[in-house]
């Protein structure tokens, strides 16, 4: 192995590394890592709960007219 190959090398891992750090800073800047815990918690949080603000107005399942 020659020293061609090890430049060769070394510039290739340049290029790669340069290429994380753009895209770390790209994922920072556009605001990728703001909030965390938002979405494992909203996971949690069931849909069809009253006390939800946007969900004040529907009404149970079980409380649901039928129309036949």
């Amino acid at each position: 192995m020659g020293f061609s190959t090890l430049f060769f090398l070394l510039g290739l891992t340049i290029v790669f590394v340069a290429l994380a750090a753009a895209g770390i800073l790209w994922a920072i800047k556009s605001g990728q890592y703001d909030d965390l815990d938002g979405p494992a918690q909203r996971i949690l949080m069931d849909d069809d709960d009253p006390m939800i603000p946007f969900n004040q107005n529907k009404k149970p399942a079980s409380e649901q007219e039928t129309k036949k």
